[in-house]
């Protein structure tokens, strides 16, 4: 096999990969209807699922850097997709063991998603050659990962079906299928050629590197970015789902429509997404990744805001599936909600753009950088529990709509000031 039939061979399967992360991140949130439900929790415990998944990556972050600096990118993927298959079956098998069984199959989940993330996204960025076509590659792959969280929240929503009966014994299918998917990548990978990066050697002269990643600002406050920017993905339909499911008379009131419906809707904020990676794929070689997220970023603000305020009567026709006759139907949701669905179209390119600007310029320092990077996931839970808290608190899901905003903010302000390389002067070879 040529160079260059190695290199795309390596670039399908981390786009493989990147698919997989969102299938399985993505049950979480259409799961925290069945928590709700089965385990009579409360808005920000319903969330569980998605704590559990991101912080596994405050755990996992480092460590997968060190994997990948030890063992290559192969090898560190390897080790993944086995702990990813651990985590399905315990998360199986939590329908029979509780909520502490689930919550530790999300955290072994989580530690899957963590490695598989700090081997693909440096992995695309450097087979495309860094800067622009590094971020056309991570959106491409980014395109596949829209793609499967399309497909499980369509998925989830027939499984479900009705709220108010849900159990973790529904999503069985879903759950085999994550299996399934995880098996085969394995064999796959395992059987895959794959021609790495050269791994920097450690110095052996004894003389500890007065630098690190940490020591450039940009990349500081790109990790930051990437904490808050879980507040963008995963808070905005997680809790489009809870609200639009949600009884009118509950403690947080919602407007009580069917569950599979609601499901599709979700979807559709994964189907935005899809769009918006493949315009970023299109773009991403052409222009500059700091001009790509300053204008998503902005974008995103003035949606969020239209949906916090719009009048939940003021409604907008949004196709929908019947599962039980294959057929579309229709059914009319708040104009704000249609707004906050748009985001998705901003949130498409943020993650790969933010891990862009964040790593540009590291060098020797990238494969833990990426490790750190992926530390910062666990800001994900944390903002996705701020929104619940702030649901339950406020007795408004609306008004929880202003941390993805603020969320959003930082990203602009992040993509304006805060990553420009200000550390040129550190050797990086």
């Amino acid at each position: 096999m040529s160079k260059q039939q190695t290199q795309w061979a390596a670039i399908i399967v981390m786009i493989a990969l990147f698919a997989m992360i969102a299938f399985v991140t993505n049950l979480c949130s259409p799961m925290g209807v069945i928590v709700k439900n089965q385990f009579g929790t409360t808005n920000f415990m319903a969330m569980i699922g998605n704590y559990g998944n991101f912080m596994a990556y405050a755990v996992m972050g480092f460590p997968a850097g060190m994997c990948i600096q030890r063992f290559g990118y192969k090898k560190t993927a390897l080790i993944g997709l086995v702990v990813g298959i651990v985590g399905i079956l315990v998360q199986w098998l939590s329908g029979w063991g509780g909520m502490a069984v689930y919550l530790v199959g999300a955290l072994i989940s989580g530690c899957c998603m963590c490695i598989l993330n700090t081997v693909v996204n440096p992995m695309l960025n450097l087979l495309g050659g860094g800067g622009n076509k590094g971020n056309q590659l991570i959106q491409t792959g980014g395109v596949f990962n829209s793609m499967a969280a399309v497909a499980v929240y369509i998925i989830m929503g027939a499984l479900i079906g009705d709220a108010a009966k849900a159990k973790i014994s529904d999503a069985t299918p879903a759950l085999m299928i994550a299996l399934a998917i995880f098996v085969v990548a394995f064999i796959v990978i395992l059987f895959t050629k794959i021609e790495e990066p050269q791994q920097p050697q450690k110095e052996k002269s004894g003389i500890k590197d007065p630098h690190s990643a940490f020591s450039f600002r940009h990349f500081n406050l790109g990790i930051l970015a990437i904490g808050l920017y879980g507040g963008v993905e995963m808070g905005i339909p997680g809790y489009i789902l809870q609200y639009l499911t949600a009884a009118p008379d509950a403690a947080t009131p919602g407007l009580a429509m069917d569950a599979g419906y609601v499901g599709t809707l979700g979807s559709i904020y994964f189907l935005f997404m899809l769009i918006g990676r493949f315009i970023g794929a299109s773009v991403g070689g052409k222009v500059s990744t700091k001009a790509m997220i300053t204008f998503v970023s902005a974008t995103a603000i003035i949606l969020l805001l239209l949906g916090i305020y719009l009048p939940t009567t003021t409604t907008i026709s949004v196709p929908g599936i019947d599962y039980t006759n294959l057929t579309i139907l229709w059914d009319n949701v708040p104009v704000g909600i249609f707004c906050f669905l748009l985001v998705g179209l901003c949130a498409s390119v943020m993650w790969g753009g933010i891990f862009n600007l964040a790593t540009e310029g590291l060098g020797k320092y990238t494969a833990i950088a990426s490790g750190a990077f992926m530390t910062m996931v666990c800001g994900f839970a944390i903002m996705v529990g701020v929104q619940g808290f702030v649901a339950d608190v406020t007795g408004s899901y609306l008004i929880s709509y202003w941390v993805p905003l603020l969320c959003a903010a930082y990203i602009l302000y992040y993509a304006l000031i805060g990553s420009k390389n200000v550390n040129t002067d550190i050797p990086v070879e």
